[in-house]
C-alpha cells in the first residue's frame, strides 16, 4: 500500500456519454472492490461542476471509471493534470488517440499490425453517397460503427447492400463521422494489457455468441446481458495465432503509449493473423466485462488488480507535484 495512511480515492463516473449507464455499473463493481482498502472512498458524477466537486473533495487519487466520450477521450485526463491530481488510466495523449479509431489504425498500420480495409464517410455528405462509396470501395460486407465511441453503439453488422440505408442512419445518429470496414470472418478474440508492474497480456479471450446474436455481432447487449455471449479461456486459438494477439495487444499498447490497463480487441480468421479491431483505455469493469474475467484466469484477484492500480497512481503523485 502506498505511504498515504488512508489516501483519498475519488471513483469517477457517468456523465452525459451515450455509456453513462455502463460506467456506473463499472464504478458500483469497483466500488465494492476498493471500500474494504480505501475507507475513504468517494464516487463522483462527471458533471459540469466536476472540478469544484474535486477541488472541495481533494483526493489523492481518482480513477476515472468512464466509457466513452466525454471522459476516455482525454478530457477528464487533463483537467486532473491540471489539477495535480494522480489517476488510473492512460495520459490525455494516449486516450484522445484510443478514442479515435482511424487514428489508432494509422498508428497502428505504421508498425505491421494487420488492420481491416476501412473508409471514412461524413454526415454532411448525405446516406445516399455514404451507401454509394461504401458499396464502390468495400462492398456490401461491411462493419459500419461510429469514429469515436464504445460499447458497440451505433455499430451495425451489414451483410447485404439493402441494410446500409439503415445501418448508416443508426451510426450517423450517434457521431457524425461513421467508419466503414470490410468485416473480417472468424473469431472475436479479446486481450486484456495490465502493467503488474511491467506491461503484460493477460490470457486471450474468445468470444461466443448464441445463434441469434452471430448475425449482428458482438453488439451492447452481448456485452451486458448476463447469459448473452460465452468467454472461452483460453481462446480457441492455434499457438502461432495466440502468440500474435497477445504481442499485438502489448504493441497495440505501447504505440499509443498507453499506462497501466486496457483491452485489445481482434478479429481471427481460420489459418490467419489476428486482424485488429480496437483499443480501449478504460475497458470495461461490469459483471459481464472481459477484463475482470482475464484477471481471474491468470490468477489475479479483481481486488488485487485495482488496488494495484490505485497504488501505481499514487505514486505517480510526487513526481506530478515536482513537475508543476
Amino acid at each position: 500500500m502506498s505511504g498515504l495512511s488512508c489516501p483519498r480515492v475519488a471513483l469517477i463516473c457517468g456523465g452525459p456519454s451515450s455509456e453513462a449507464a455502463v460506467s456506473r455499473l463499472s464504478v458500483g463493481r469497483v466500488q465494492a472492490a476498493l471500500r474494504h482498502h480505501y475507507p475513504d472512498l468517494h464516487v463522483l458524477e462527471l458533471t459540469p461542476t466536476i472540478a469544484v466537486d474535486l477541488h472541495r473533495l481533494a483526493p489523492d487519487v481518482a480513477f476515472p471509471v468512464l466509457h466513452g466520450p466525454p471522459g476516455e477521450d482525454g478530457t477528464i485526463q487533463g483537467l486532473l493534470d491540471i489539477m495535480q491530481i494522480p489517476y488510473v488510466g492512460s495520459g490525455v495523449t494516449a486516450s484522445a488517440l484510443a478514442m479515435d479509431k482511424l487514428l489508432t489504425k494509422q498508428l497502428l498500420k505504421a508498425h505491421g499490425i494487420p488492420l481491416a480495409s476501412d473508409l471514412v464517410v461524413k454526415r454532411e455528405d448525405g446516406i445516399d453517397k455514404a451507401v454509394q462509396t461504401t458499396l464502390a470501395q468495400l462492398g456490401s460486407l461491411v462493419v459500419i460503427k461510429p469514429r469515436s465511441q464504445g460499447s458497440s453503439l451505433g455499430t451495425s453488422l451489414v451483410r447485404q447492400a439493402d441494410e446500409l440505408d439503415v445501418a448508416f442512419r443508426e451510426a450517423f445518429s450517434v457521431e457524425s463521422d461513421v467508419l466503414v470496414e470490410s468485416m473480417v470472418p472468424g473469431k472475436e478474440a479479446t486481450v486484456s494489457v495490465l502493467e503488474h508492474p511491467t506491461v503484460m497480456p493477460l490470457p486471450v479471450i474468445e468470444i461466443c455468441l448464441p445463434e441469434d446474436a452471430r448475425l449482428t455481432g458482438y453488439g451492447y447487449d452481448e456485452k451486458y446481458t448476463p447469459g448473452r455471449s460465452e468467454h472461452i479461456i483460453p481462446a480457441r486459438l492455434t499457438d502461432h495465432q495466440y502468440q500474435l494477439c497477445e504481442a499485438y495487444a502489448v504493441k497495440a499498447f505501447e504505440v499509443l503509449g498507453c499506462r497501466d490497463f486496457a483491452r485489445v480487441d481482434f478479429m481471427v480468421p481460420d489459418d490467419q493473423d489476428p486482424v485488429f479491431l480496437e483499443i480501449n483505455t478504460i475497458p470495461g469493469l461490469t459483471p459481464t466485462s472481459l477484463l475482470p474475467d482475464a484477471a481471474e484466469a491468470a490468477g489475479l484477484a479483481f481486488d488485487d488488480v485495482l488496488v494495484a492500480l490505485v497504488e501505481r497512481a499514487l505514486a505517480r503523485g510526487p513526481a506530478i507535484r515536482q513537475n508543476s
